[in-house]
């Protein structure tokens, strides 16, 4: 028992002195990490045309660059039974001066579907103001098809703070309003990460959101609690991959410079 003791006492020491050794012989050098080395992507570049400045990163994938509207088909209604498989299809939406403006009737999804990623769209509510409230500027966008982040006029158009500018419809209340006036482009810049869902279609992890308008923080890493609902609470549906979905609500709502990057 004594020799085993001192056994464990002799290892003890001689790894407080390895310790002690190492903790001697560190430099600058011993905590710089070289690999793995970040893929070099190129920034977009100064545009004056675009509101943000900048035009798409080179890895990103651009699904609006002002005059092809191929990469979207027209869906009617927000349901995924509308607009679940449909990968072709025309765009009603007429195009011009670079943007694209919603046409009643017929809301717009992506022929890609998507995970997690980042996304860059500019929108423009209409410069003559007509109504008030959810009925001035209306639109949305849909993440994954299922998650709205609201398009509406938010300067000086009161309106229930979960339903205003900047919010995840009905779920979340933007932290600030950074609105432009009716008739000048804004931006939105968001980070998106998915819901995860087991084999069983229970939700093992909330979808996330970050969002910037006009450059301003809205949403900071905001958790979704289900799908977008008019009337009642957020639904928990599982699901895999899906489109980006551009709401028609009866406004003439333009959007432009729309590129996205897979995370």
């Amino acid at each position: 028992m004594k020799k085993r003791t001192l056994a464990i006492a002799l290892l003890t020491f001689l790894a407080q002195l390895a310790v002690a050794q190492e903790k001697r012989q560190q430099n600058p050098e011993s905590s710089e990490i070289w690999e793995p080395v970040p893929r070099v992507v190129t920034p977009g570049e100064l545009s004056p045309g675009a509101a943000s400045g900048t035009t798409a990163p080179s890895d990103a994938i651009v699904l609006f660059d002002g005059k092809d509207g191929s990469k979207w088909v027209s869906v009617k209604g927000y349901s995924e039974a509308n607009w679940s498989g449909v990968t072709e299809g025309s765009n009603p939406w007429p195009i011009r001066d670079g943007a694209m403006y919603s046409a009643k009737g017929a809301s717009l999804r992506t022929k890609q579907e998507f995970q997690d990623f980042q996304l860059h769209i500019e929108f423009r509510t209409p410069d003559k103001i007509e109504g008030q409230g959810q009925g001035r500027g209306n639109s949305g966008i849909f993440l994954q098809g299922r998650y709205e982040l609201q398009v509406l006029d938010g300067y000086n158009n009161p309106t229930y703070s979960n339903g205003m500018v900047g919010s995840i419809y009905k779920q979340a209340i933007p932290l600030v309003n950074p609105s432009r006036k009716p008739g000048e482009w804004q931006t939105y810049d968001i980070i998106y990460y998915a819901p995860r869902f087991n084999k069983d279609g229970m939700m093992l992890e909330q979808g996330k959101v970050t969002v910037l308008l006009n450059g301003v923080l809205v949403q900071y890493d905001t958790r979704i609690k289900g799908t977008t609902e008019y009337i009642g609470y957020p639904k928990i549906q599982p699901h895999g991959k899906g489109p980006l979905l551009l709401q028609d609500h009866g406004n003439p709502v333009g959007f432009r410079n729309i590129w996205i990057r897979e995370l």
